[in-house]
């Protein structure tokens, strides 16, 4: 810290290293400004005043790109350095997996919020409502009959009534009626 209060650099001030994320800039952001705001600080006022502005400038300068870029050019820090290609960049991801516990793919994925989980049960939900009706309309309509009920529905014949003079004695004898049950 300088002698007139100020800290020398943003990220002392938020107490992190120039290589932080954009989430742990917001995470310390909130943390400190919780801790220093004036209205819930015990600091005086004026200390707590002056230390939430200065927290404020640090996180207007460090959540935007461009100005944080200005800012580490600024101080003497460079980006390029720190952008380097990760060493298990070419593997797989389940060779990479194997040697983890983690049911996540990456470490930094976060759970599903409740609306996300609610949307996921609404879609469930459709999906099983939609099976039943398919179910339902293949049912009613005889398009979908289980294989078990195909083959063992009785046999409907109609009774044959044989009478000793045919009506018609010119007319051809009958033919037998073809029988439509299924072969097994």
């Amino acid at each position: 810290m300088g002698y007139d209060g100020r800290v020398s650099n943003y990220y002392q001030l938020l107490s992190l290293e120039p290589t932080a994320s954009v989430q742990q800039i917001r995470r310390a952001y909130r943390d400190l400004s919780k801790r220093y705001h004036p209205d819930t600080t015990e600091l005086p006022s004026a200390i707590a005043t002056q230390k939430f502005q200065q927290l404020n400038e640090a996180y207007a300068t460090l959540s935007n790109p461009e100005r944080r870029l200005a800012y580490d050019h600024q101080i003497g820090y460079s980006r390029i350095s720190v952008i380097q290609i990760p060493e298990n960049f070419n593997r797989s991801v389940r060779s990479h997996q194997l040697g983890r516990s983690s049911a996540y793919l990456d470490p930094t994925d976060r759970p599903l919020s409740a609306g996300e989980l609610f949307a996921l049960f609404i879609l469930g939900v459709t999906f099983a409502v939609c099976l039943v009706l398919v179910l339902a309309m293949g049912l009613t309509q005889g398009e979908l009959v289980p294989s078990h009920l195909q083959g063992s529905s009785p046999q409907v014949s109609s009774p044959q009534v044989s009478s000793p003079l045919p009506a018609n004695p010119d007319a051809p004898p009958a033919l037998p009626s073809p029988s439509f049950a299924p072969s097994l």
